[in-house]
């Protein structure tokens, strides 16, 4: 999954907004939804506003069941 870091603040973790486009039922207009899921950053690499790329794993926490895969563009360039 492909999303934006919005906190990067805890040791080792990294919280990503991760957006996707769904057809309404009955309308059929497609509506955004966004989830926001921590990740485990093992080497502390992102900052807020990294474009991320995620990979599910096992549970490392209780709220973390994905770790990091790659940066795919660092904020502010």
């Amino acid at each position: 999954m492909t999303g934006v870091v919005t906190s990067s603040k805890a040791d080792k973790t990294i919280c990503v907004h991760v957006e996707r486009r769904i057809k309404h039922p009955v309308y059929g207009k497609f509506i955004r939804r966004s989830t926001k899921l921590h990740a485990h950053d093992e080497g502390n690499d992102c900052r807020e506003g990294d474009v991320v790329t995620i990979v599910e794993t096992r549970p490392i926490s209780k709220t973390k069941a994905w770790r990091l895969d790659r940066i795919l563009e660092r904020a502010g360039s």
